[in-house]
């Protein structure tokens, strides 16, 4: 993926990152070279069909804003102003839009360097979405880790409603295990949207350690301490490894697609459960996250990816 047109490349040491701004300003690979001269891959990395087509589904992360995981129906209302938001799944017919606007924007490069990228948004009120508002990403690699820096900023005259996050995928290969921490899961309906909230075994056995193969779901958790390791085992893509995911506050939940069968999971720390709006009056901010943007107000957060390898 080194070089090709329309990425931007980052390096340090033996990590290396590429971004694809036109592609919702996504990171397309984060990769390490082996001693041996192999690429090792810590996220799913897109691949050049994915590129060309600039689907976002196919990238390694993309950034998720001004909301989090679905709403219901595209349906919403915040002090006044009514979301009309339509229909957005790239790949099935779903009435449920997802994940905001940013990650199927063009982003602009605003500045670009060997080790740090800062990409930029401005995105104009509309029925959708009845707020000015912009954005920033900010990738910063080190020899150690990667991290991700995402911000919206309220540029409108009245209050928006905000919740911020990314979306990683990582590979699901066999014996890929997951450790996380978190308080309940929201488990859904028949149309996988969040009803309400549970201890159930899925929570305690991430806790301990879990092996994703046992596992099957595509729920939002809430009280997340904010880390997780994903570890796998030595194969012939490379040795054992691990991959430390550690956010900073906001991001106090996180949403896990991990279906079976699937070469990839993916782990999106983020700010707010899904259809937050929606949920806000039967379970209140605490529950369900999000943040309440005054005119000129900034929501920011970060996230790092740290590789482990022998």
């Amino acid at each position: 993926m080194t070089d090709t047109p329309g990425l931007v490349e980052l390096e340090a040491g033996a990590l290396h990152a590429a971004i694809a701004p036109a592609v919702g300003g996504s990171l397309a690979s984060l990769r390490a070279r082996l001693p041996d001269g192999r690429w090792l891959d810590w996220l799913r990395p897109a691949v050049p069909r994915g590129l060309a087509d600039r689907h976002p589904l196919a990238m390694a992360s993309f950034p998720l804003l001004p909301f989090c995981g679905p709403m219901r129906h595209g349906r919403a209302s915040f002090e006044g102003r009514e979301i009309r938001f339509p229909p957005n799944h790239p790949a099935e017919d779903s009435p449920h839009p997802l994940h905001g606007i940013g990650w199927q924007q063009a982003w602009q490069v605003a500045d670009a360097q060997r080790q740090a990228a800062r990409l930029v948004l401005t995105v104009p009120a509309t029925a959708a979405w009845p707020w000015r508002f912009s954005a920033v990403q900010r990738y910063q690699l080190s020899e150690q880790q990667l991290r991700v820096s995402i911000a919206v900023t309220n540029e409108d005259e009245a209050a928006m409603p905000a919740g911020i996050g990314h979306h990683p995928c990582f590979p699901h290969i066999a014996g890929t295990r997951l450790r996380t921490a978190a308080a309940g899961m929201w488990t859904t309906d028949h149309e996988a949207l969040p009803v309400d909230v549970e201890v159930n075994e899925a929570v305690r056995r991430l806790r301990e350690g879990a092996l994703l193969a046992d596992l099957h779901l595509d729920n939002g958790f809430t009280g997340w301490e904010r880390e997780a390791l994903v570890e796998w085992a030595g194969d012939e893509e490379g040795p054992p490894r691990s991959l430390l995911i550690e956010a900073a506050p906001p991001l106090d939940f996180f949403m896990l697609h991990s279906p079976r069968g699937y070469d990839h999971f993916c782990l999106a720390p983020v700010s707010q459960c899904g259809d937050a709006l929606n949920l806000a009056p039967r379970w209140g901010a605490d529950a369900i996250g999000g943040t309440r943007l005054e005119p000129g107000a900034t929501l920011e957060a970060h996230f790092t990816l740290t590789p482990r390898w022998r």
